[in-house]
Protein backbone atom coordinates (compact mmCIF):
# COMPACT_ATOMS: atom_id res chain seq x y z
CA UNK A 1 0.00 0.00 0.00
CA UNK A 2 1.74 3.45 -0.71
CA UNK A 3 2.08 5.57 1.77
CA UNK A 4 0.19 8.92 1.77
CA UNK A 5 2.72 11.60 2.57
CA UNK A 6 6.12 12.94 1.07
CA UNK A 7 8.91 14.23 2.67
CA UNK A 8 12.23 15.43 2.16
CA UNK A 9 15.40 16.17 4.54
CA UNK A 10 17.10 19.05 3.63
CA UNK A 11 20.85 18.73 5.45
CA UNK A 12 20.92 15.11 5.97
CA UNK A 13 24.15 13.96 6.65
CA UNK A 14 24.41 14.96 10.88
CA UNK A 15 23.48 13.34 13.25
CA UNK A 16 20.14 14.90 13.61
CA UNK A 17 19.70 14.25 10.12
CA UNK A 18 20.38 11.17 10.21
CA UNK A 19 17.77 10.14 13.02
CA UNK A 20 14.92 11.98 11.11
CA UNK A 21 15.76 9.78 8.19
CA UNK A 22 15.63 6.84 10.48
CA UNK A 23 12.21 7.98 11.64
CA UNK A 24 10.89 8.16 8.65
CA UNK A 25 11.93 5.24 6.87
CA UNK A 26 10.59 3.68 9.88
CA UNK A 27 7.00 5.59 9.05
CA UNK A 28 3.55 3.67 8.09
CA UNK A 29 2.65 6.99 6.54
CA UNK A 30 5.22 8.74 5.37
CA UNK A 31 7.45 8.44 2.42
CA UNK A 32 10.90 9.67 2.74
CA UNK A 33 11.52 10.64 -1.35
CA UNK A 34 14.56 12.80 -1.08
CA UNK A 35 17.57 13.41 1.13
CA UNK A 36 19.79 16.61 0.25
CA UNK A 37 23.61 16.93 1.41
CA UNK A 38 26.76 19.37 0.30
CA UNK A 39 28.25 16.25 1.80
CA UNK A 40 28.45 12.11 0.47
CA UNK A 41 26.92 13.28 -2.77
CA UNK A 42 25.67 10.41 -4.67
CA UNK A 43 26.67 7.84 -1.84
CA UNK A 44 24.18 6.15 -0.08
CA UNK A 45 22.99 6.95 3.15
CA UNK A 46 24.61 4.22 4.88
CA UNK A 47 28.13 6.43 4.11
CA UNK A 48 27.08 9.10 6.77
CA UNK A 49 24.71 6.43 9.18
CA UNK A 50 25.97 3.24 9.11
CA UNK A 51 23.05 1.99 11.31
CA UNK A 52 20.99 2.30 7.66
CA UNK A 53 23.10 0.52 5.90
CA UNK A 54 20.85 -1.81 3.53
CA UNK A 55 17.67 0.06 4.98
CA UNK A 56 17.01 2.34 1.76
CA UNK A 57 18.41 2.86 -2.25
CA UNK A 58 17.78 6.67 -1.40
CA UNK A 59 21.45 8.91 -1.98
CA UNK A 60 22.29 11.98 -0.84
CA UNK A 61 22.19 14.54 -3.40
CA UNK A 62 23.55 17.96 -3.94
CA UNK A 63 20.22 19.86 -4.61
CA UNK A 64 18.57 23.44 -4.37
CA UNK A 65 16.40 24.13 -2.10
CA UNK A 66 13.02 23.98 -3.80
CA UNK A 67 14.26 21.25 -6.33
CA UNK A 68 14.68 19.18 -3.22
CA UNK A 69 10.79 20.44 -1.76
CA UNK A 70 9.37 19.84 -5.12
CA UNK A 71 5.94 18.03 -5.11
CA UNK A 72 6.82 17.45 -1.48
CA UNK A 73 4.25 17.36 1.29
CA UNK A 74 6.69 18.54 3.95
CA UNK A 75 10.53 19.18 4.08
CA UNK A 76 12.95 18.87 7.52
CA UNK A 77 15.43 21.82 7.75
CA UNK A 78 18.70 20.10 9.34
CA UNK A 79 20.74 22.84 9.13
CA UNK A 80 23.10 25.31 11.20
CA UNK A 81 21.13 28.61 11.79
CA UNK A 82 21.32 31.50 9.21
CA UNK A 83 21.99 28.91 5.92
CA UNK A 84 18.05 27.32 7.06
CA UNK A 85 16.47 30.92 6.83
CA UNK A 86 17.96 31.11 3.45
CA UNK A 87 16.45 27.82 2.13
CA UNK A 88 13.18 28.70 3.70
CA UNK A 89 12.56 31.69 1.38
CA UNK A 90 14.01 29.33 -1.30
CA UNK A 91 10.88 26.83 -0.40
CA UNK A 92 8.15 28.64 0.30
CA UNK A 93 7.45 29.23 -3.38
CA UNK A 94 7.05 25.57 -3.60
CA UNK A 95 3.70 24.95 -1.30
CA UNK A 96 5.50 22.51 1.19
CA UNK A 97 5.08 22.38 5.11
CA UNK A 98 8.78 23.11 6.75
CA UNK A 99 9.53 21.83 9.94
CA UNK A 100 12.93 23.55 11.29
CA UNK A 101 15.82 22.48 13.24
CA UNK A 102 17.68 25.35 13.40
CA UNK A 103 17.81 27.86 15.52
CA UNK A 104 16.31 30.68 13.28
CA UNK A 105 12.53 30.97 13.70
CA UNK A 106 12.12 29.81 17.36
CA UNK A 107 12.77 33.78 18.68
CA UNK A 108 9.78 36.01 17.84
CA UNK A 109 12.12 38.91 19.47
CA UNK A 110 14.51 39.85 16.72
CA UNK A 111 16.85 41.97 19.04
CA UNK A 112 17.26 38.73 21.21
CA UNK A 113 18.33 36.38 17.99
CA UNK A 114 20.68 38.66 16.74
CA UNK A 115 22.16 39.21 20.25
CA UNK A 116 22.60 35.58 20.93
CA UNK A 117 23.08 34.31 17.62
CA UNK A 118 25.80 37.22 16.82
CA UNK A 119 24.54 37.85 13.48
CA UNK A 120 21.42 39.72 11.32
CA UNK A 121 18.65 37.51 10.44
CA UNK A 122 18.25 36.96 7.01
CA UNK A 123 14.52 36.57 7.04
CA UNK A 124 13.05 38.59 9.76
CA UNK A 125 9.91 39.25 7.93
CA UNK A 126 9.13 35.41 7.78
CA UNK A 127 9.37 35.18 11.98
CA UNK A 128 5.46 35.76 12.51
CA UNK A 129 4.66 33.09 9.96
CA UNK A 130 6.37 30.24 12.08
CA UNK A 131 4.86 28.32 15.22
CA UNK A 132 7.23 27.50 18.06
CA UNK A 133 7.22 23.26 17.80
CA UNK A 134 6.83 22.50 21.76
CA UNK A 135 3.37 19.86 21.32
CA UNK A 136 3.38 19.80 25.11
CA UNK A 137 2.24 23.74 25.29
CA UNK A 138 1.31 24.48 21.49
CA UNK A 139 -0.50 21.23 20.29
CA UNK A 140 -3.14 23.12 19.15
CA UNK A 141 -1.40 25.91 16.89
CA UNK A 142 0.72 23.23 15.61
CA UNK A 143 -2.15 21.54 14.14
CA UNK A 144 -2.85 24.05 11.90
CA UNK A 145 0.76 25.44 10.69
CA UNK A 146 2.31 24.90 7.41
CA UNK A 147 5.63 26.05 9.69
CA UNK A 148 6.99 24.55 12.49
CA UNK A 149 10.54 25.97 14.31
CA UNK A 150 11.35 22.76 16.55
CA UNK A 151 13.12 23.64 19.72
CA UNK A 152 16.29 23.48 20.90
CA UNK A 153 17.64 20.34 23.01
CA UNK A 154 18.25 22.51 26.17
CA UNK A 155 15.36 24.76 25.38
CA UNK A 156 12.76 21.68 24.76
CA UNK A 157 14.56 19.73 28.53
CA UNK A 158 14.09 22.96 30.82
CA UNK A 159 10.77 24.18 29.50
CA UNK A 160 9.43 20.31 30.37
CA UNK A 161 10.29 20.53 34.05
CA UNK A 162 9.36 24.35 34.27
CA UNK A 163 6.22 23.76 32.40
CA UNK A 164 3.70 22.65 35.27
CA UNK A 165 4.41 25.50 37.60
CA UNK A 166 4.26 28.45 34.78
CA UNK A 167 0.52 26.53 33.44
CA UNK A 168 -0.66 27.10 37.35
CA UNK A 169 0.58 30.61 37.56
CA UNK A 170 3.09 29.46 39.81
CA UNK A 171 6.34 30.43 38.09
CA UNK A 172 7.41 33.82 39.11
CA UNK A 173 10.87 35.89 38.90
CA UNK A 174 14.20 33.75 38.61
CA UNK A 175 14.82 30.55 38.25
CA UNK A 176 18.49 28.51 37.97
CA UNK A 177 19.44 26.02 35.92
CA UNK A 178 22.44 23.46 35.41
CA UNK A 179 21.51 21.44 32.67
CA UNK A 180 24.38 18.30 31.43
CA UNK A 181 24.37 17.36 27.58
CA UNK A 182 26.13 14.67 25.60
CA UNK A 183 28.39 15.29 22.71
CA UNK A 184 26.27 14.43 19.88
CA UNK A 185 24.68 17.93 20.52
CA UNK A 186 27.45 19.50 19.42
CA UNK A 187 27.51 18.31 16.32
CA UNK A 188 28.99 15.56 13.54
CA UNK A 189 32.23 17.76 13.07
CA UNK A 190 34.90 17.12 15.72
CA UNK A 191 36.04 19.83 17.42
CA UNK A 192 38.38 20.34 20.75
CA UNK A 193 35.62 20.31 22.91
CA UNK A 194 34.09 17.84 21.41
CA UNK A 195 37.51 15.25 20.65
CA UNK A 196 36.42 11.67 22.89
CA UNK A 197 40.35 11.85 24.61
CA UNK A 198 39.16 15.14 26.55
CA UNK A 199 35.10 14.51 26.19
CA UNK A 200 35.36 11.04 27.98
CA UNK A 201 37.16 11.88 30.67
CA UNK A 202 35.82 15.78 31.77
CA UNK A 203 33.45 17.89 32.64
CA UNK A 204 33.17 21.52 32.15
CA UNK A 205 30.88 24.44 31.31
CA UNK A 206 30.41 26.84 28.68
CA UNK A 207 28.64 29.45 27.68
CA UNK A 208 27.81 30.15 31.02
CA UNK A 209 25.04 32.36 31.14
CA UNK A 210 24.97 33.58 27.04
CA UNK A 211 23.37 30.13 25.69
CA UNK A 212 21.25 30.93 22.49
CA UNK A 213 18.75 28.73 24.01
CA UNK A 214 18.25 31.30 27.05
CA UNK A 215 16.35 33.89 25.59
CA UNK A 216 13.90 30.55 23.74
CA UNK A 217 12.91 29.65 27.10
CA UNK A 218 12.33 33.11 28.40
CA UNK A 219 9.85 33.52 25.27
CA UNK A 220 8.00 29.86 25.96
CA UNK A 221 7.83 30.55 29.88
CA UNK A 222 6.31 33.59 29.61
CA UNK A 223 3.72 32.33 27.03
CA UNK A 224 2.86 29.67 28.94
CA UNK A 225 1.97 31.68 32.08
CA UNK A 226 5.25 33.25 34.11
CA UNK A 227 5.39 36.08 35.45
CA UNK A 228 8.26 38.39 35.32
CA UNK A 229 10.12 35.58 34.63
CA UNK A 230 14.21 35.27 34.27
CA UNK A 231 16.87 32.60 34.04
CA UNK A 232 20.42 32.07 34.83
CA UNK A 233 21.43 29.30 32.95
CA UNK A 234 24.70 27.33 32.81
CA UNK A 235 25.59 24.58 30.29
CA UNK A 236 27.81 21.68 31.19
CA UNK A 237 29.40 19.41 29.05
CA UNK A 238 29.99 15.85 30.01
CA UNK A 239 31.05 12.11 28.99
CA UNK A 240 28.27 11.06 27.14
CA UNK A 241 27.21 10.22 23.41
CA UNK A 242 23.47 10.78 24.36
CA UNK A 243 21.35 12.07 26.52
CA UNK A 244 20.23 15.70 28.71
CA UNK A 245 19.44 16.13 32.17
CA UNK A 246 18.67 19.87 33.50
CA UNK A 247 18.38 20.46 36.96
CA UNK A 248 16.07 23.69 37.64
CA UNK A 249 15.43 25.47 41.17
CA UNK A 250 12.49 27.42 41.20
CA UNK A 251 11.09 30.20 44.06
CA UNK A 252 7.17 30.20 44.89
CA UNK A 253 4.79 31.63 46.99
CA UNK A 254 5.23 29.67 50.61
CA UNK A 255 0.97 29.65 50.33
CA UNK A 256 1.26 26.66 47.70
CA UNK A 257 0.40 23.66 49.34
CA UNK A 258 3.05 20.82 48.83
CA UNK A 259 0.39 18.57 47.26
CA UNK A 260 -0.61 20.67 45.02
CA UNK A 261 3.04 21.05 43.30
CA UNK A 262 3.39 17.25 43.23
CA UNK A 263 0.02 16.84 41.48
CA UNK A 264 0.25 19.76 39.10
CA UNK A 265 3.27 17.66 37.52
CA UNK A 266 0.98 14.80 37.34
CA UNK A 267 -2.25 16.14 35.76
CA UNK A 268 -0.19 18.18 33.38
CA UNK A 269 1.61 15.86 31.94
CA UNK A 270 -0.89 12.42 32.64
CA UNK A 271 -2.17 12.68 29.27
CA UNK A 272 0.85 13.50 27.35
CA UNK A 273 1.85 10.80 25.10
CA UNK A 274 6.10 11.50 25.15
CA UNK A 275 6.70 12.97 29.19
CA UNK A 276 6.75 10.32 31.83
CA UNK A 277 6.42 11.46 35.47
CA UNK A 278 8.14 8.41 37.25
CA UNK A 279 7.14 7.68 40.75
CA UNK A 280 9.52 5.30 42.26
CA UNK A 281 12.67 7.30 40.88
CA UNK A 282 13.89 10.27 39.67
CA UNK A 283 14.51 10.37 35.85
CA UNK A 284 17.69 9.40 34.37
CA UNK A 285 19.06 9.59 30.91
CA UNK A 286 19.34 6.09 30.78
CA UNK A 287 15.92 5.37 30.93
CA UNK A 288 15.25 7.80 27.59
CA UNK A 289 18.08 7.31 25.65
CA UNK A 290 17.34 5.98 21.77
CA UNK A 291 13.69 7.16 22.59
CA UNK A 292 11.31 10.11 22.11
CA UNK A 293 10.27 10.21 25.80
CA UNK A 294 11.13 13.09 28.72
CA UNK A 295 11.47 12.06 32.19
CA UNK A 296 10.97 15.09 34.65
CA UNK A 297 9.82 15.37 38.08
CA UNK A 298 9.94 17.87 41.32
CA UNK A 299 11.55 17.65 45.01
CA UNK A 300 9.89 20.66 46.71
CA UNK A 301 11.89 22.17 49.03
CA UNK A 302 12.02 24.18 52.66
CA UNK A 303 10.40 28.63 52.91
CA UNK A 304 13.31 30.87 53.24
CA UNK A 305 12.07 34.11 53.35
CA UNK A 306 8.71 33.64 51.89
CA UNK A 307 9.70 31.75 48.98
CA UNK A 308 9.24 27.90 48.40
CA UNK A 309 12.18 26.13 46.62
CA UNK A 310 10.99 24.05 43.95
CA UNK A 311 13.66 21.44 42.15
CA UNK A 312 12.45 20.61 38.68
CA UNK A 313 14.32 17.78 37.25
CA UNK A 314 13.87 16.86 33.28
CA UNK A 315 16.03 14.73 30.83
CA UNK A 316 15.69 13.48 27.63
CA UNK A 317 17.85 12.35 24.18
CA UNK A 318 19.28 15.40 23.00
CA UNK A 319 18.93 14.42 19.15
CA UNK A 320 15.30 12.54 19.77
CA UNK A 321 12.55 14.33 22.30
CA UNK A 322 15.51 17.56 21.94
CA UNK A 323 16.18 17.50 17.87
CA UNK A 324 14.70 14.95 15.46
CA UNK A 325 12.27 13.21 17.02
CA UNK A 326 10.64 16.29 18.15
CA UNK A 327 10.41 17.34 14.94
CA UNK A 328 8.60 14.35 13.56
CA UNK A 329 6.25 14.50 16.38
CA UNK A 330 5.76 17.84 15.04
CA UNK A 331 5.56 16.81 11.41
CA UNK A 332 2.85 13.89 12.70
CA UNK A 333 0.65 16.68 14.30
CA UNK A 334 0.86 18.90 11.60
CA UNK A 335 -0.35 16.36 9.02
CA UNK A 336 -3.00 15.03 11.42
CA UNK A 337 -1.48 11.40 12.03
CA UNK A 338 -1.11 9.65 14.80
CA UNK A 339 1.40 11.76 17.26
CA UNK A 340 2.95 8.53 18.20
CA UNK A 341 3.84 7.27 14.71
CA UNK A 342 7.52 5.75 13.90
CA UNK A 343 8.33 7.15 17.42
CA UNK A 344 6.73 4.98 19.92
CA UNK A 345 9.61 2.79 20.39
CA UNK A 346 10.88 2.97 24.29
CA UNK A 347 14.70 3.10 23.44
CA UNK A 348 16.79 0.60 25.65
CA UNK A 349 17.94 -0.43 28.74
CA UNK A 350 20.75 0.35 30.23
Amino acid sequence: MAKKWKAAVIGGSGYGGGEIIRRLLLHPEVELVRVASIDYVDEPLSAAHPNLEGLSDLRFQNLEAKDAAKDMDLVFLGLPHKVSAHKVKEILPTGARIVDLSGDFRLKNLAAYEKYYATKHPAPELLPEFVYGLPELNRERIKTARYVASPGCFATTIELGLLPLAKRGWLEGAVESVAMTGSSGSGVAASAGTHHPVRAVNMKTYKNLTHQHLPEILETMSSAGAKNFALDFTPVSVPLSRGLYASSFAHVRADIPVADIEAAYREVYEKEVFVRVPTKRQPEVAAVAGSNYAEVSVVVGEVRAGKRTVNCLSCLDNLIKGGAGQGVQNMNIMLGLDEKASLADAGSWP
